[in-house]
């Protein structure tokens, strides 16, 4: 029983210490892994940033594209709408002439 109570001491601090040196190993090699993700994420930031001109053209292109698509398609619809409104016109027109007053009888 003495053998047990000074070995046991002996095997738990010594397991402590490998638990202590394995937690500073890896704990370097989550240093040494968030750099180089720090340097990923950085260029990649860089590389975001040099297309920000090229996103920005094409964002105002794609505007004036629409804006003359918009023009288009208004003018095509006012064309079409006025067509329509003339042709209706001339049926009211049309059926109003139609419509006739009956004559009384006996008169000509």
């Amino acid at each position: 029983m003495d053998f047990l109570l000074e070995f046991l001491p002996i095997v738990i601090y010594i397991l402590l210490i490998i638990i202590l040196l394995i937690g500073i190993v890896l704990a370097i090699k989550v240093i040494i892994a968030l750099d180089k993700v720090e340097r990923v994420v950085d260029n990649v930031n860089e590389k975001v940033h040099a297309l920000d001109a090229l996103f920005h053209i094409i964002d105002t292109t794609t505007d004036k594209i629409v804006l003359v698509t918009d023009k288009v398609v208004e003018s095509i619809v006012s064309i079409i709408s006025n067509l329509f409104a003339k042709k209706k016109m001339k049926v009211e027109e049309n059926n109003e002439s139609e419509i006739k007053i009956p004559k009384k009888k006996g008169t000509k």
